[in-house]
């Protein structure tokens, strides 16, 4: 899911590239070939095992970010999976979080609860009107 809405997120960072952040974090490999792999990924040769340390995580998630095509910055959680743990970013989830860290916009989780357009509401509801 998250590949096949790259180019609608791209869109959103674009559009609102002024008046939000936006980010992608990388929390771990969803699909490593040392574990089990998606025919979707064997087809788009996006083969990637379990990073061992920080550095092959740092690797994967510059070269998923790169594979995909994803125009906006790309953070990396640690190996500690802090961020995954906090959010329950697993498996792939959209937020939307405001000032002062609170979590205005959650997604159900991927693949069928994974909504870009849902994100454009939750972003426009949150702007100021002028």
């Amino acid at each position: 899911p998250f590949r096949r809405e790259v180019p609608a997120l791209n869109k959103l960072a674009d559009q609102y590239k002024d008046k939000i952040g936006f980010y992608a974090v990388y929390i771990l490999e969803a699909h490593p070939t040392d574990v089990w792999q998606m025919q979707s990924n064997v087809r788009d040769n996006v083969l990637f095992s379990s990073p061992k340390d920080e550095v092959e995580r740092a690797y994967v998630a510059g070269a998923c970010v790169r594979k995909l095509g994803i125009k906006f910055p790309a953070l990396v959680d640690g190996f500690d999976n802090r961020v995954e743990s906090a959010y329950t970013g697993w498996p792939d989830r959209l937020y939307l979080v405001g000032k002062g860290g609170r979590v205005l916009y959650k997604s159900k989780p991927g693949p069928f609860g994974f909504h870009p357009d849902d994100l454009a509401q939750a972003i426009t509801k949150s702007l100021p009107t002028n």
